[in-house]
C-alpha cells in the first residue's frame, strides 16, 4: 500500500442497493465507517478500481465514481448519456478502461485515461444485458442476456460468438476462474452450467467445451463466482441461500443459510478463499466461513435490500 493515501487499511468492503447509499465497512469489526449518498437511483453493481483509488457505482442511466481515499461525498467522475439500468461494471486489470453492460442491450468500453468520459467502443445484442465478465486474458468479454444468450466479444479482432445454453432462460451471471480454465453461468431456471476453456492466448480465441449442468437452487440463481484459488464455485439465489460447490467434482461443500436472510444477490470471496461475503434483500451483508457455513460477521445498517457489493482484501504493492 502506498502510505500517501488516507486509507491505510488494505481491506475495502462496500455495499449498496435500494436505499440510495453506499456504505463502507471495517470488514473485521462490522463497523460502518463511511456512508456516501447515491440519491439519483438504486445501485445495481459496484466495482473497485485496480489501484484502489475509486469505486464505480452502476445505477439507472449513469455510472458514478467515488474517491475511496477521501471523505468527499460527491462523485469525482460521472458517466452519463445511457438509457435504462446499468447492470454490470468492471475494469481492465491495469485500470486502462472500464466496461459496462445494461438493459439498453449495450456493452460499452470507457477509456479511463481519456478526459472526455465518452464511450469508446460499443457492442450491441438483441436483449437486455444482465452481466458482463472479462476473461483473465483481458481480451474477451463474456456477456449474458435476458434472452438466454452468452455472447463472446473478442476485443482484439472485434469478432463475436454466441451460444444459448438453455432456451428462454435468462443468464443472470457469468464467472471465469482466475486461471482462465473454467467458466460458469447461472440462469433464472435454477441451472448452473460449467464449461472448460481452452485457447484464449495470443491471437487464439477462447473455446468453450460443455462440462456439466446441474440444478444449483430451487429458485432463480442470481450470481456465480469462482474462488481466487479456483477450487470453489459460489452460487446465490432467490431461494434465500448461497451455496459453495467444489469445482473438482461439483459436489456441494457448504450451504449458507440464515433465518432472516432473503434473496442473496451478490457475493465476494476473501483473497485466501477461506471466507465469503454475501449481500441480501434483508438489508444485510454477511461474512461466512466457507468451511463451516458459520456467520462470522454481519454488516447491518442499510434500510433496504443490499444487491451489490465490492470487496478487495489483497494488498496492492505500488
Amino acid at each position: 500500500m502506498s502510505g500517501s493515501n488516507g486509507n491505510t487499511d488494505p481491506v475495502i468492503l462496500a455495499t449498496a442497493g435500494y436505499d440510495h447509499t453506499i456504505r463502507f465497512w471495517q470488514a473485521h469489526s462490522g463497523i460502518c465507517y463511511r456512508t456516501v449518498p447515491h440519491p439519483d437511483s438504486q445501485v445495481n453493481a459496484l466495482e473497485i478500481t485496480p489501484d484502489k483509488q475509486l469505486i464505480a457505482a452502476a445505477g439507472y442511466q449513469h455510472i458514478r465514481m467515488y474517491d475511496l481515499n477521501s471523505n468527499n461525498p460527491n462523485p469525482v467522475i460521472n458517466y452519463e448519456g445511457i438509457s435504462k439500468n446499468i447492470t454490470g461494471v468492471g475494469f481492465q486489470e491495469e485500470g486502462k478502461w472500464m466496461y459496462t453492460g445494461g438493459e439498453d442491450n449495450n456493452v460499452r468500453i470507457w477509456d479511463l485515461r481519456s478526459r472526455n468520459q465518452q464511450c469508446q467502443r460499443l457492442f450491441q445484442v438483441n436483449a437486455p444485458i444482465n452481466c458482463v465478465c472479462l476473461h483473465p486474458n483481458q481480451g474477451e468479454l463474456f456477456i449474458g442476456d435476458q434472452s438466454g444468450s452468452i455472447h463472446i466479444w473478442d476485443l482484439k479482432t472485434n469478432n463475436n460468438e454466441q451460444l444459448i445454453p438453455e432456451q428462454d432462460a435468462s443468464i443472470h451471471s457469468i464467472s471465469i476462474d482466475p486461471m482462465g480454465t473454467m467458466m460458469a453461468a447461472v440462469n433464472n431456471k435454477c441451472s448452473c452450467y460449467i464449461w472448460t476453456l481452452t485457447g484464449g492466448r495470443g491471437t487464439d480465441p477462447t473455446k468453450l467445451h460443455p462440462k456439466t449442468k446441474f440444478e444449483a437452487h430451487s429458485r432463480y440463481a442470481l450470481k456465480c463466482l469462482f474462488s481466487p484459488d479456483s477450487t470453489l464455485l459460489a452460487t446465490t439465489s432467490a431461494d434465500h441461500t448461497a451455496k459453495i460447490w467444489r469445482t473438482a467434482d461439483r459436489t456441494l461443500m457448504t450451504e449458507l443459510r440464515d433465518n432472516t436472510q432473503r434473496w442473496v444477490w451478490d457475493c465476494a470471496f476473501s483473497g485466501d478463499s477461506q471466507y465469503i461475503i454475501t449481500a441480501s434483500s434483508d438489508n444485510t451483508a454477511r461474512l461466512w466461513s466457507v468451511d463451516t457455513g458459520e456467520v462470522k460477521k454481519e454488516y447491518s445498517g442499510h434500510q433496504k435490500a443490499v444487491v451489490a457489493m465490492a470487496f478487495r482484501d489483497e494488498i496492492v504493492v505500488h
